[in-house]
């Protein structure tokens, strides 16, 4: 008997399982364990948007203009979350909730992180995938945590949560479609897992930065 050799790993396993760790430092983070607890400050939850803003801003800018054809075929405008994170400011705003602790952390880390999205952008914008695997798939988990956010700070389902709302296992899965067609030489999925590895490494960051004083879990 002959025995069938293994297929070659897709785009998105090799993500998974190079993530890995990155994925679960971020999740122990204070900042990641109060939020889920229920006693993540406002104003903290609010610096994360803040932040997040500058680095999809970045990205999302970068992913329209390159010419790079796997990432023609990945990013789509539908993707774009902007828009979403930018109606959850301004309902805060309106509130009178204004980043405080930790916000000029996370804001220099956020810089920080767009900074080497530009980069990447002009040395290897293939690897802007990496990026968007990490930031899209954020937005999949928030599917759970947008539940603890709104039970934590009494929102209704269109107050402050348009960004973590837009998690969708369909919209999932035709992303990581597109991304395994696009990405399938293996030196090429060895640097978006590396610059998916960085953008962990800068969220966590982000995170750490407004963990100072928390607790985590209630």
């Amino acid at each position: 008997m002959t025995s069938r050799a293994a297929a070659p790993a897709t785009a998105t396993e090799r993500l998974r399982a190079g993530t890995r760790v990155w994925h679960d430092a971020l999740e122990a983070t204070p900042f990641a364990s109060a939020m889920v607890g229920g006693t993540l400050p406002l104003d903290r939850y609010v610096a994360q948007l803040a932040a997040y803003r500058v680095v999809l801003e970045t990205l999302e800018g970068e992913l329209s203009r390159t010419v790079s054809p796997s990432v023609a075929s990945v990013w789509s405008p539908d993707l774009a979350k902007l828009p979403l994170i930018e109606s959850d400011l301004r309902y805060f705003a309106a509130s009178g909730t204004a980043p405080k602790t930790g916000a000029a952390q996370a804001a220099e880390a956020a810089e920080a992180f767009a900074r080497e999205i530009r980069r990447t952008a002009a040395s290897d914008p293939q690897t802007l995938l990496g990026f968007l695997y990490v930031l899209e798939g954020s937005t999949l988990g928030g599917l759970i945590l947008r539940q603890y956010v709104t039970r934590a700070y009494g929102l209704g389902d269109a107050d402050g949560v348009a960004y973590y709302g837009s998690g969708d296992r369909d919209r999932w899965a035709r992303f990581t479609a597109r991304m395994n067609r696009a990405v399938t030489e293996p030196e090429a999925q060895d640097r978006v897992v590396d610059a998916a590895g960085r953008a962990y490494h800068h969220t966590a960051t982000i995170a750490q930065a407004l963990s100072v004083g928390l607790t985590g879990r209630a």
